[in-house]
């Protein structure tokens, strides 16, 4: 089992426009795609802030649910400028992680 933890930060005052773009749009297009989003989060102590956890059997799977998503027509075209509108994307800080034998998001 394999987590991403990602962390992001969104543009000044664009909080509540990616949170909305986020749920509505960005995470039912990846699910439809066969990725797990468990969780996602807005920092109580930075405002710009949001965190958010994807999980892969595996890196085959990582992997290639990656090329689906992010070379489709419909990431390109539609949802990437969306969100170059609120995120500064050179700031996203991914980190990959496995669970311990007792974590309860085996």
């Amino acid at each position: 089992m394999i987590y991403e933890l990602r962390q992001y930060r969104v543009k000044k005052g664009k909080m509540k426009q990616w949170v909305k773009l986020f749920e509505e749009q960005i995470v039912p297009f990846q699910v439809a795609q066969g990725m797990v989003v468990p969780a996602s989060f807005t920092s109580m102590e930075k405002a710009n802030q949001f965190v958010w956890l994807r999980r892969f059997k595996n890196e085959a799977e990582r992997t290639r649910l990656y090329q689906k998503v992010y070379k489709s027509e419909h990431w390109k075209k539609v949802l990437l400028p969306r969100v170059d509108a609120v995120l500064d994307r050179a700031a996203i800080v991914t980190t990959l992680m496995s669970p311990t034998p007792k974590s309860m998001l085996q």
